[in-house]
């Protein structure tokens, strides 16, 4: 039986439930075998883009909420709910609570060991998603279709013996290294962190899981659910970390470049 790993605080974003690529038995399988004091939902949860396109809701993705659902019930968890712009129809009812274990907000400051860490889902700065959102729309739709090509793609690969390759997120990268928009958007969050009186940022949105120094300030990117499999887990001693979610079942620990497969 495999021992339940503890953490003070789970950050996951970029779930995209509802669209084709959201990987929501992953996600539901990391939840299981983990318990926390506060569960951190940062955004695109629910993928109303998807949804509003014809894209289906299936059981996996209410499995998720179920899953929530029982942290809060069994464990105690404290579940913040961010607004992302994949699901940005929550503007119409937030602030919203729901006893003391549940909220929906725009952004969330939280205490972390002596520091402040202000999280948010991070497309405020996206000038593509918050100034040209019909652009938005167009490049979601070409990513899917990405997303598309590389089930086929890999299974190819698979069939040959090779390890999964992503060209749609190459692309995706490669496409926002053009315009520095990746390095734009981290250096303005950053500046929003300080804005707020805070030594950290986290955030997700653009699916590239990171943990860094800007400057003065802690910059975290929880990734996505959709290609990295990745969540940002702060431990009992105010430390962060990212962990991946590998194909046996098994959660990777990475600390700066080095990688301890936990049981």
């Amino acid at each position: 039986m495999k021992t339940m790993n503890q953490y003070k605080t789970i950050v996951v974003s970029d779930l995209h439930l509802g669209s084709e690529g959201s990987k929501a038995k992953e996600v539901v399988a990391f939840l299981k075998s983990t318990s926390c004091d506060r569960l951190i939902l940062n955004g695109d949860i629910i993928d109303g883009w998807q949804l509003k396109k014809g894209g289906s809701w299936k059981k996996k993705h209410t499995a998720f909420f179920r899953i929530v659902l029982k942290m809060i019930e069994t464990q105690g968890t404290k579940v913040v709910y961010i607004r992302g712009n994949h699901d940005d129809f929550l503007d119409q009812i937030i602030p919203f609570r729901l006893g003391k274990q549940f909220c929906i907000r725009k952004d969330y400051i939280l205490q972390s060991g002596n520091k402040k860490m202000f999280i948010t889902h991070g497309d405020l700065f996206d000038s593509v998603t918050s100034k040209m959102k019909w652009l938005a729309h167009l490049g979601d739709i070409g990513y899917t279709f990405l997303l598309s090509l590389n089930k086929i793609y890999n299974r190819y690969r698979s069939w040959r013996g090779l390890p999964y390759y992503s060209f749609s997120q190459k692309i995706k990268q490669q496409v926002k290294k053009a315009v520095n928009h990746v390095s734009e958007f981290e250096e303005k969050l950053a500046e929003l962190a300080l804005a707020h009186d805070c030594e950290g940022i986290i955030c997700g949105h653009i699916h590239k899981p990171e943990i860094k120094q800007i400057g003065e300030i802690t910059y975290l990117n929880s990734g996505d659910w959709v290609e990295s499999l990745s969540a940002l887990v702060e431990d009992f001693d105010g430390q962060w970390h990212l962990v991946y979610y590998a194909s046996m079942s098994e959660l990777m620990y990475e600390d700066d470049d080095n990688y301890e497969f936990l049981s």
